[in-house]
């Protein structure tokens, strides 16, 4: 990910002016790394090494995803639904 995509990411999901690290944002940051990730399997898809990173990072955002569900639904469901993606469990 180049530094112009991940500036326009952190400005859509920041909280403050000077947020770069709160739970939005490392989603989001999350998610389209997993993307593109996804997106590099289906071409290479022997890529083992790269497959693990991607269970990996699944399963931080999925642990980021807890918390936010557990300390604001609100901003939780917000979240889910401007980036597409399936309710945790």
């Amino acid at each position: 990910m180049d530094a112009d995509k991940k500036k326009s990411i952190i400005d859509s999901y920041k909280q403050s002016e000077n947020d770069t690290g709160s739970v939005q944002v490392q989603v989001a940051l999350l998610t389209e790394r997993i993307n593109h990730l996804t997106e590099h399997l289906k071409s290479n898809h022997k890529d083992n090494h790269s497959r693990r990173g991607l269970l990996q990072m699944v399963g931080k955002r999925k642990g980021f995803l807890l918390y936010l569900k557990e300390k604001d639904i609100e901003a939780y469901r917000a979240l889910i639904k401007s980036l597409g993606i399936r309710d945790v469990k």
